[in-house]
């Protein structure tokens, strides 16, 4: 009895500071992730430097209960007020296209056009998976070392931290978020951490690379 007693104190204490453990990396991690990209986002237009291609990073269209994604249509009119005010020449526009009938890259291009950039400025992604694979594709496949990515600041973030590894000069405008906190917010306290495992340890790449492609001449 004894024994068993011991065992299960071993069996908690090491819980604990396998916990503990876990805790601080969580932190460090997304500390780290924030803290090294703070001076390449930016809040004001008047402040953003000018580049040639603003890559915008896709998300659905509509929330699971068919109401009007507030992060789409936040994204989409920074999108197009960077494009008139002549802070990027031409949008890249890289999200997910799992079948015919969810297509994020297409949604993005029509509610821009919508808004009055023309489509001969935006070119498409369909193999912006996950936010690696946008940024590096944006370097290896589309041919740019210096990207304007448009997004929410909590995802700016970490596409600015892949950048900056895979050698893409990164500034990002942030996008209106919506006021109040959920499920994309959160996850993102996750995928920081990922992406550091992704990049340093696993060494993930994109799904799709392909030829390269020109865009904004």
């Amino acid at each position: 009895m004894r024994k068993l007693w011991s065992a299960i104190k071993w069996l908690f204490k090491t819980g604990i500071k396998f916990t503990l453990a876990g805790v601080t990396l969580f932190f460090l991690t997304n500390a780290w992730v924030i803290l090294m990209n703070e001076n390449r986002l930016y809040d004001d237009i008047q402040d953003l430097p000018v580049n040639d291609v603003g890559l915008v990073l896709g998300t659905s269209k509509r929330l699971s209960s068919g109401y009007t994604n507030p992060y789409f249509t936040y994204r989409i009119k920074a999108a197009a007020k960077l494009y008139k005010a002549g802070k990027v020449k031409c949008l890249l526009v890289s999200g997910d296209n799992k079948h015919h009938s969810y297509n994020e890259p297409r949604d993005i291009q029509n509610a821009l056009i919508k808004l009055g950039v023309p489509e001969s400025s935006i070119t498409l992604d369909y193999a912006g998976f996950r936010t690696l694979d946008s940024v590096v594709r944006s370097k290896k496949v589309f041919q740019q070392d210096q990207i304007t990515v448009i997004s929410q600041r909590f995802h700016n973030y970490r596409a600015a931290f892949v950048g900056k590894h895979y050698g893409v000069d990164v500034v990002a405008y942030n996008a209106r978020s919506p006021r109040r906190w959920d499920y994309p917010i959160y996850r993102e306290y996750l995928a920081r951490p990922k992406a550091i495992l992704d990049l340093y340890i696993l060494r993930t790449k994109p799904k799709f690379l392909g030829k390269k492609e020109y865009i904004c001449p």
